[in-house]
């Protein structure tokens, strides 16, 4: 019997649908999930986030966040995520190409500042890493899990 998955971002559902595992990147290394899990709450890092169901994968890069795991759902609330698939590499390079620039040229006015284009910088290079290493190379797949409101 499948998990239910949920993977959230600030802005949107980015996956709903069930796994047989899913393996995502906790404070402490790879964790994976099977269903009847203990109940859990853990924070997240930087990282792929693996749904798989009946021997198909689909990857998310995921910027940090918390999960929530009960023995028949799981719930992500990622600071960012995004579907391997759906990566624009174009974008994310454009990113990284401007914050290295700004960062290069002056130093950042105040920590907070600093912390948020370090934030920038390190998403960009996990969008990269991601689409290089998960999705070039590979025909897309898809798991069962719609978004509400998706075209079928």
């Amino acid at each position: 019997m499948p998990i239910r998955v949920e993977i959230v971002s600030q802005d949107r559902m980015v996956f709903e649908g069930d796994a047989d595992i899913v393996i995502v990147p906790g404070e402490q290394g790879e964790m994976g999930i099977l269903p009847n899990h203990a109940p859990l709450l853990s924070t997240l890092q930087f990282g792929i986030l693996k749904v798989r169901l009946q021997g198909e994968e689909e990857d998310f890069a995921i910027s940090g966040g918390i999960i929530e795991i009960q023995p028949d759902i799981i719930t992500v609330l990622a600071d960012s995520a995004e579907n391997v698939e759906e990566i624009d590499v174009a974008r994310a390079e454009a990113a990284k190409s401007r914050v290295e620039e700004y960062l290069e040229k002056e130093p950042p006015p105040d920590t907070d500042t600093y912390l948020a284009m370090e934030e920038a910088l390190k998403r960009s290079n996990l969008r990269l890493e991601a689409a290089r290493k998960y999705r070039l190379g590979r025909q897309p797949t898809q798991v069962s899990g719609r978004v509400p409101g998706e075209e079928v």
